[in-house]
């Protein structure tokens, strides 16, 4: 599938301000970027840094006033989508090495705290059919309501509020699979039929020896999302993080898909 990227950002800084921003497609095997431009108001700094596991790129940026952002892409998916409620559980002294931190608690989501209640709830089932009930619990439980959460909200406030956004339930999700000793990380990515056209975010679990995306909102599926990055949660993969007072303006985000 090819997907055709449009975003457009722009912010104000009133004083001079470090910025890390994450916007472009992944060069990745799973797809294959066939056209990319990033155009940009003029910086005192700019380089690129890799991302989180090396999955995508960082760009550092020094700057005063209006930033201008400018991104249009053509992403083709080559991704191989596997039945996720198929595949198997490693056990976790099995893991690879660079799964581990994607089973431990990290800042918003702190899986130490739904042990019991993943035993209670999940603990008859393994593997992707595990995961499969985790994702479908998620989407029955939350409702999606814009504006219901912000940047210091947890899976512990979602779960308890019953609400949130894209980024809510990829943090709920993630940390019900830790807790049952699942590694699961944070993805950022860009895929069609979001409502409303944003950033979105899912999760990525680890079954059968693969990555595998999932999103418990069901407003995209694994075989159409542009992977931007992945990290322990969202903190890692903020497609614009200021070091500084930063005001929004405006942003617009299209996904279409074109023909093959």
């Amino acid at each position: 599938m090819r997907l055709q990227i449009n975003v457009q950002l722009d912010y104000g800084l009133t004083r001079p301000c470090d910025l890390l921003l994450q916007i472009e497609a992944a060069a990745i095997p799973e797809q294959r970027i066939e056209e990319a431009r990033l155009d940009l108001s003029p910086c005192e700094h700019f380089a690129r840094v890799p991302a989180q596991d090396h999955i995508g790129e960082r760009i550092w940026l020094r700057k005063e006033g209006q930033l201008l952002v400018d991104y249009h892409a053509v992403v083709n998916i080559e991704r191989i989508v596997r039945d996720v409620t198929t595949l198997p559980a490693i056990a976790p002294h099995r893991l690879p090495g660079e799964t581990v931190q994607y089973l431990l608690p990290s800042r918003y989501c702190p899986s130490h705290q739904f042990t019991d209640f993943v035993d209670s709830q999940f603990g008859a089932l393994s593997g992707g059919a595990k995961l499969a009930a985790m994702r479908d619990w998620v989407a029955g439980h939350l409702s999606y309501v814009p504006g219901s959460s912000h940047s210091e909200t947890t899976a512990v406030d979602t779960f308890h509020g019953g609400e949130g956004v894209c980024r809510d339930y990829a943090h709920l999700l993630i940390t019900l699979a830790r807790a049952g000793e699942i590694p699961a990380r944070f993805a950022s990515v860009y895929a069609p039929g979001v409502t409303p056209p944003d950033f979105h975010a899912v999760a990525e679990v680890f079954l059968g020896g693969e990555w595998h995306l999932v999103d418990a909102t069901g407003m995209a599926k694994e075989a159409e999302m542009a992977k931007i990055g992945i990290g322990r949660d969202s903190g890692d993969v903020a497609f614009l993080t200021a070091f500084g007072p930063l005001m929004l303006n405006s942003q617009s985000v299209m996904v279409n898909v074109l023909p093959d």
